[in-house]
């Protein structure tokens, strides 16, 4: 990680745990909002307006949290107006690396070889991991934020008439309810196959695996009797949240994170939606399982010869 804007250590998956040795994931720093007048949004400070070719989005497609954000960039027309950099899937030594991999870009708008680099260009001193996703200010050549739930939002309604406005993912009359289907998936399934997977303890672990399971079995259940989507007719952003961590699911969190009590292919209905989802123009075009599972391999301290198994084989990849 960077301490005061300098590299400290070789990069490790866990920087903190709780006291039963659970995973402890850092809190997100940047959290300024493009708004259609540049006026400041929830957090942060204002003077970020709504303007086509002034931001860039750093990525990695192994990233569930980052693929939100590229996800809400598609479905809201915005890949004009937001140009992208994709970052090498195998972590380093000094983390995010870009290019030298296919389907990775060089960073061609700041030169930088490690997107740590990035952080510390929008703050000499800054402490703290280097994550992604990143929005970057081209015109004040700073970070406008980097936590994903605030950049899915921002992308739905902070490009104002950039932006595709056929599709809401907040609407007002559901809020409450995404809200609420947020505020349960992402600790127990989301953040919980990361908890189960980077766990120091066994307790830690069997703790993190019961509440994954539990959630896969209660979303389960909902689209059984409900559906097509998690609030009923239209895609929202509980939707997305939930996607980014199913579409990994069999491939890299039942192996690597030993969240193996089942597959996701043994649940009927939460694969049908999985294919749903996936049948959506142009959101297929930001899965890379190739970059999925050489990412989640290459996590030297789960997987210590970068050995990448062949399987599994997904049923959905080949429709």
């Amino acid at each position: 990680m960077l301490v005061d804007g300098k590299w400290v250590e070789n990069w490790q998956p866990v920087q903190a745990t709780d006291a039963n040795g659970g995973f402890v994931r850092q809190v997100s720093s940047f959290r300024s909002w493009v708004t259609p007048d540049g006026a400041p949004g929830p957090t942060g400070e204002g003077g970020f307006a709504a303007e086509a070719g002034r931001y860039h989005l750093y990525v990695a497609l192994i990233c569930p949290w980052a693929s939100r954000a590229l996800i809400a960039r598609k479905l809201k027309g915005l890949e004009a107006a937001v140009s992208i950099s994709v970052v090498n899937p195998v972590l380093t030594e000094q983390g995010w690396r870009f290019g030298h991999h296919p389907g990775a870009n060089e960073d061609t708008l700041n030169g930088a070889t490690y997107l740590h680099e990035i952080y510390t260009r929008a703050d000499p001193h800054f402490t703290g991991r280097a994550t992604v996703p990143v929005l970057w200010d081209k015109h004040r050549g700073t970070i406008v934020n980097n936590e994903s739930a605030d950049i899915l939002r921002i992308f739905n309604t902070g490009f104002g008439r950039l932006a595709r406005h056929a599709i809401d993912l907040y609407p007002k009359g559901l809020r409450a309810e995404i809200d609420a289907l947020n505020a349960a998936i992402y600790p127990r399934l989301n953040n919980g196959v990361y908890r189960a997977g980077f766990a120091t303890t066994q307790g830690a672990y069997e703790e993190a695996f019961g509440e994954v399971f539990g959630m896969l079995d209660e979303l389960e259940d909902r689209l059984a009797n409900a559906g097509p989507f998690l609030t009923g007719e239209a895609l929202t952003e509980a939707d997305i949240r939930l996607f980014v961590t199913l579409v990994r699911f069999d491939a890299a969190y039942h192996g690597i994170f030993k969240c193996n009590r089942h597959r996701l292919a043994d649940y009927a209905h939460l694969s049908t939606y999985l294919v749903r989802i996936l049948a959506i123009p142009g959101l297929r075009e930001t899965v890379n399982i190739d970059h999925i599972k050489q990412g989640y391999y290459s996590i030297r301290a789960l997987n210590p010869n970068g050995v990448v198994p062949l399987g599994p084989q997904l049923a959905w990849l080949d429709d």
